[in-house]
């Protein structure tokens, strides 16, 4: 009988996590706005994407940040646009509608995803460069 209990136990297990979809993001990287410039820094190619109004984009942006409103109804569409397969970077004004946005991906269908900690606020309050 006890072995009956340990083959359900472990056959349970095997089942939840065999069928884990390992196809998308399974948890969002939460970095610093250190971590997040240097994991940026010198990359052309980066989807760097900025998720605060076209006004806020315009008053400052990191360099080469790609403007998708979260607040949008095409967000999920313009954010298609990108390459799943490709890590994702999000920011926002203070990080809250870019964690957001990093669920909402998540869904889509990202399997990396790194969202800045703190916002543009924070980095800008650290005095980080890369910036237009």
């Amino acid at each position: 009988m006890k072995n009956i209990a340990i083959l359900f136990g472990l056959t349970f297990i095997l089942f939840f996590t065999a069928c884990k979809d390992k196809s998308v993001a399974q948890e969002i990287q939460v970095l610093t706005p250190k971590e997040f410039h240097d994991a940026i820094a010198g990359k052309k190619d980066v989807q760097l994407v900025d998720v605060r109004t076209p006004e806020e984009f315009a008053e400052g942006h990191l360099e080469n940040a790609l403007n998708i409103n979260i607040s949008e109804t095409d967000f999920i569409t313009e954010a298609e646009k990108l390459n799943l397969d490709e890590p994702i970077y999000l920011y926002c004004r203070s990080g809250k509608r870019s964690a957001k946005a990093a669920l909402i991906l998540k869904d889509v269908g990202f399997k990396e995803i790194y969202d800045m900690k703190g916002g543009f606020l924070h980095w800008e309050a650290d005095g980080l460069q890369n910036k237009n």
